[in-house]
């Protein structure tokens, strides 16, 4: 099964907006919209004096020459997307056919913050909640929230192997609640 996760696109510096236009062109094109979820160009705006004291705003990029994609890699999104004018390859991506290493969720957290993009999914569970573990380790097992983390996105479940109950830390895509 494929994960989706956080990629980082290089780009030439200065024309990343140019580079995630054509990404988002060539999304629509050959229906990927099922891998390619979103793209960011992480901008702030900061506030200029010219010489005469006015102040203007303008819109900084944040990483010159990098574009964030959230997807999920697969041969054929892996392939259009190295492979649109603009982009020169994947971060994380060794060369020879190497797929690229997704980011970890503390990296792209704060990112995503600074971009103004709540990560959180809606969640909604709280203590003592039932969910069904997804994915990862633990999948197919049930569990008892004992702890609910928004700020990083996880949450600490109790789940009962061998009859004992293990504590363990997941991401909140890797639990699911239990239909009420």
């Amino acid at each position: 099964m494929e994960e989706r996760g956080w990629y980082i696109i290089q780009t030439y510096s200065g024309l990343e907006s140019t580079a995630k236009h054509n990404i988002e062109l060539r999304i629509k094109s050959m229906g990927m919209e099922d891998k390619i979820f979103q793209l960011l160009v992480p901008e702030r705006t900061i506030i200029k004096k010219n010489k005469k004291g006015e102040e203007r705003r303008e819109k900084q990029k944040i990483y010159p020459g990098y574009i964030f994609v959230d997807m999920i890699v697969t041969d054929k999104s892996w392939f259009m997307v190295r492979n649109t004018p603009m982009v020169t390859g994947f971060l994380g991506s060794s060369g020879g056919g190497a797929k690229p290493v997704p980011m970890l969720e503390e990296e792209i957290s704060p990112i995503l913050k600074q971009c103004g993009i709540n990560k959180e999914s809606n969640f909604g569970g709280d203590k003592g909640d039932g969910v069904t573990v997804i994915s990862g380790n633990y999948a197919g097992f049930n569990a008892v929230i004992d702890n609910v983390d928004d700020e990083k996105g996880i949450v600490t479940v109790s789940i009962d192997m061998f009859g004992r109950p293990t504590l363990a830390e997941l991401k909140f895509s890797e639990v699911e609640l239990y239909q009420k």
